[in-house]
């Protein structure tokens, strides 16, 4: 039996929750009560009989049962506070409350996998949604929170006749989508996510149901000198009708009016009604010197690299970007987050010069910065997590989040600091709304990592094994996911696969010692929590 709800399937013959192509973690226990609470959601589980149908009438308490339910509700992006899926009745019981769906056989072609979480492959085969083929078209998908119109940007299509140019018309792109993430009235897929379709050509209803959204914004551009044409067209993906068509013939220095544009058009094409006070909070010209706005995308492009050298080449071309116009804020965060980057990566050149490196580019960012809501989520992660000046930190973090909350990175930066000041639960619904507003970003190792360390600090030791098991098949050579997967896995009782780790850690890192691992962490507010860490990687067999 298949069960369809919101973005979510879970399939109780694989024993396998899905959202969307993605593999959801969890442990058996855990599928096995969502297994039990959809299938008996016409009616309250008391919690005897969850005792009885999960843990086989075991004497078993309170406390455990709520931790599981939570461990469920983190899973299907739910919460504790929320519980808009599995509501808690008091000194009645449990029940799931949302709309579910029951297929009983899977159609040709669906994707084989593991049985669990833990071992599950990556999907291969025909791309599969059965939740969204027999769903009712709606406007607004799943996805999207209420009923905000739903809208992915796809990258345009450089027609400049060459492929150095990539990085402009990407560049574009991005900021196009910032500039729609900006406005309430829509939810907007994060970049990551929609530049996994860059060079292919997948049907638009196809993309719609994968990404979850209603709308998607194509588009090209042609750049020759100073002159640049940009095209974009509107389309329905339920439909395939085209809501909306421009091109603009411009002078290159005009490009940012033509962002600026685009964005408003959609929003009113889109919206049911736009605030003019977000209309005029969304005008913004970040440079003038198409230099240094050229050299900050060059350097947005070598970062989408993850490596160490395309790491440092976006540095340089950050700073370069400086030099050319000292008032453009953006390249000031991103520089500081390569600077944070290297140290998550183990590539840390100078500890503290690049700790008051920091805290410099962090003080040109608050006098700069003003409503530049990716300078301050960049400057924000960099102060906590470099400088350990936690408490800025998740000031500007914040601040960025109020500027604009649908930018999927800023949820996942603003993930970590909740971990470091050890609100774990927090913590996971930050990197669960930062996964679901990019639910396909090739950078989704990263709050799998946090939500990872989230679990194990909260005791969850299954939990963030599985999960640091996901991040690993994405990038498997994490620092971050090979330390937690090393540590979960020997409290969990996998100690082989915790070896096994911690010795590849070991190879990457050889410097890395448990008792130097403040090294490469956050600034932990709970001293146990670090001690904790460096224990179980110490019985984890990382040396020192």
């Amino acid at each position: 039996m298949r069960y369809f709800f919101e973005d979510y399937s879970l399939d109780t013959e694989r024993r396998e929750l899905r959202r969307g192509f993605e593999v959801v973690p969890t442990t058996r226990q855990v599928f096995a009560l969502l297994d039990y609470l959809i299938r008996n959601s016409d009616r309250v589980v008391s919690k005897d009989d969850l005792v009885d149908a999960i843990w086989d009438g075991r004497a078993v308490s309170d406390a455990a049962v709520t931790t599981r339910l939570n461990v469920a509700r983190h899973a299907i992006g739910d919460s504790g506070q929320a519980q808009r899926l599995i509501r808690t009745l008091p000194r009645q019981g449990f029940r799931f409350v949302g709309v579910v769906q029951r297929a009983q056989d899977a159609p040709a072609g669906s994707p084989a996998t593991a049985l669990d979480g833990k071992n599950a492959s990556p999907l291969v085969g025909p791309e599969w949604l059965p939740h969204r083929e027999i769903r009712s078209e709606v406007d607004a998908p799943s996805g999207a929170p209420g009923s905000l119109p739903s809208v992915a940007v796809l990258p345009f299509a450089n027609l400049s006749g060459d492929k150095e140019q990539d990085y402009f018309s990407d560049g574009i792109t991005e900021d196009i989508i910032t500039e729609l993430s900006r406005f309430s009235e829509l939810f907007v897929i994060a970049r990551n996510s929609s530049f996994t379709y860059k060079g292919k050509a997948v049907d638009i209803r196809q993309i719609g149901r994968e990404l979850g959204v209603r709308y998607l914004l194509e588009g090209s551009i042609r750049r020759d000198g100073a002159q640049v044409r940009i095209t974009a067209q509107l389309i329905d993906a339920l439909t395939g009708a085209h809501r909306w068509a421009e091109r603009y013939d411009r002078e290159l220095e005009d490009i940012f009016a033509v962002q600026e544009e685009v964005a408003r058009t959609i929003v009113a094409v889109l919206a049911d009604h736009v605030y003019v006070a977000e209309l005029e909070h969304a005008k913004r010209k970040p440079t003038e010197n198409l230099g240094a706005y050229d050299l900050y995308l060059r350097g947005m492009a070598e970062t989408y690299k993850w490596t160490k050298e395309g790491n440092e080449a976006a540095l340089r071309l950050f700073y370069r970007a400086i030099e050319l116009d000292p008032e453009f804020p953006t390249p000031y965060g991103a520089a500081a987050m390569r600077l944070a980057v290297r140290k998550g990566f183990g590539w840390i050149v100078d500890r503290d010069q690049e700790i008051a490196e920091v805290r410099r580019l962090a003080r040109c960012v608050m006098q700069l910065g003003k409503n530049d809501a990716i300078a301050f989520v960049h400057i924000g992660h960099a102060l906590g997590y470099v400088a350990k000046d936690l408490d800025d930190g998740v000031a500007m973090i914040d601040r960025a989040l109020a500027l604009n909350p649908n930018l999927g990175a800023a949820w996942a930066h603003s993930g970590w600091p909740r971990l470091w000041l050890g609100d774990a639960d927090l913590a996971i619904e930050h990197f669960a709304r930062a996964m679901r507003l990019s639910p396909v970003d090739p950078g989704k190792f990263w709050p799998q990592e946090g939500t990872a360390h989230a679990h194990f600090f909260a005791g969850r030791y299954d939990e963030a094994f599985a999960w640091a098991a996901t991040a690993l098949r994405s990038r498997p050579d994490s620092h971050a996911a090979l330390r937690i997967g090393a540590a979960s896995g020997v409290l969990a009782g996998r100690c082989d696969e915790a070896r096994r780790l911690a010795a590849r850690l070991h190879e990457i890192d050889p410097a890395l010692r448990p008792s130097t691992l403040t090294t490469v962490l956050g600034p932990y507010r709970n001293p146990d929590d670090v001690a904790k860490y460096a224990d179980a990687l110490r019985r984890a067999g990382l040396p020192g």
